[in-house]
């Protein structure tokens, strides 16, 4: 695959295990329907979900740092605090010079019992050691139809399948170009930045991660991302 194609600068490729050093890593939150309702479903004060879903300004907020991020067949982590833990697969775009220049596969992993205590402990909830990956490559936005992506998700424990799902990008209430508009306003993002544009997928409130749990996030066109849960 040329990923010099176009105006993709070379220089924000990386290894293979983390596709691009990005900065700084970013989210958007409630951009599906599915999102929306999981997260009143987890919430004792449900009313602000539904209420960002429908608003003219979405969700966003700060993911990760690039010590943090990690890379394909990295682990992942759940916070020794939280008794209900998902990971969250999410099309993944990368910024250069305030534009969408590819994508890649990104794990949004998360606390729901924190999240869901109150929509203050957000930060707590999203942010840890080991809480986000991106991989296994990235690919450039001229070579992608990405309102039209399928996403699939498998979580195996002790080899044996415990959960699976999937969803598309044409669902995302919120397209890429309008989060991309979003982030930028009043403030500067970093090239090589990436951001996670929200959740389609989630497992059932019955489900929770455990150490050991390997996860495997597929986008079409773009790879797998694979990695194993530990506790941090």
């Amino acid at each position: 695959m040329d990923t010099n194609k176009g105006d993709t600068p070379t220089s924000i490729l990386s290894n293979s295990r983390i596709p691009i050093d990005s900065p700084e890593t970013w989210a958007f939150g409630v951009t599906y329907e599915d999102s929306m309702k999981e997260r009143q479903a987890e919430s004792d004060t449900p009313d602000v979900y539904g209420k960002v879903y429908v608003a003219d300004r979405p969700e966003a907020f700060f993911k990760s740092t690039l010590a943090r991020i990690k890379g394909n067949n990295d682990k992942v982590g759940i916070r020794s605090d939280s008794t209900w833990d998902v990971p969250e697969p999410e099309l993944t775009f990368i910024v250069f010079h305030g534009k969408i220049v590819g994508f890649t596969v990104g794990n949004d992993m998360s606390s729901r019992s924190i999240e869901g205590e109150n929509p203050l402990y957000i930060p707590q909830a999203k942010i840890f050691n080991n809480s986000a990956s991106i991989g296994p490559c990235w690919v450039p936005i001229e070579l992608i139809d990405y309102n039209n992506l399928n996403v699939e998700m498998i979580i195996k424990r002790n080899s044996k399948e415990v959960y699976s799902g999937s969803g598309n990008t044409s669902l995302m209430k919120r397209k890429c170009d309008e989060l991309n508009e979003w982030l930028h306003k009043s403030n500067d993002v970093p090239d090589g930045t990436t951001v996670m544009t929200g959740t389609g997928t989630i497992p059932p409130e019955d489900f929770t991660l455990q150490h050991g749990d390997q996860i495997s996030i597929t986008i079409q066109d773009i790879g797998t991302l694979v990695n194993e849960v530990i506790k941090v």
